[in-house]
């Protein structure tokens, strides 16, 4: 489910709220009650591969072999990677 930022004109309250991309977008801040918040775009739309068995060169486009010729360092710190020789 995205999460979508929402700012309010009136008062300056900044919130992120997890909606469905077919919920209609909110209006009604809830610190003022006023009918003034509006849907902002956010910078930070990025995804971050997070625990053991993925590299920063897995998904970085780089052009050549497909897998890395040595596992990177830090990596397979549980004996189990398929890079390890």
């Amino acid at each position: 489910m995205p999460t979508y930022q929402y700012r309010c004109s009136s008062c300056g309250n900044e919130l992120e709220v997890f909606q469905k991309m077919t919920d209609e977008a909110l209006t009604t801040c809830p610190k003022c009650e006023k009918e003034t918040l509006e849907r902002v775009i956010s910078a930070s739309g990025g995804f971050v591969l997070k625990g053991s068995g993925f590299y920063s060169t897995d998904y970085c486009g780089s052009k050549g072999s497909s897998s890395p010729s040595s596992p990177p360092s830090g990596g397979c710190s549980t004996g189990t990677c398929p890079f390890a020789k």
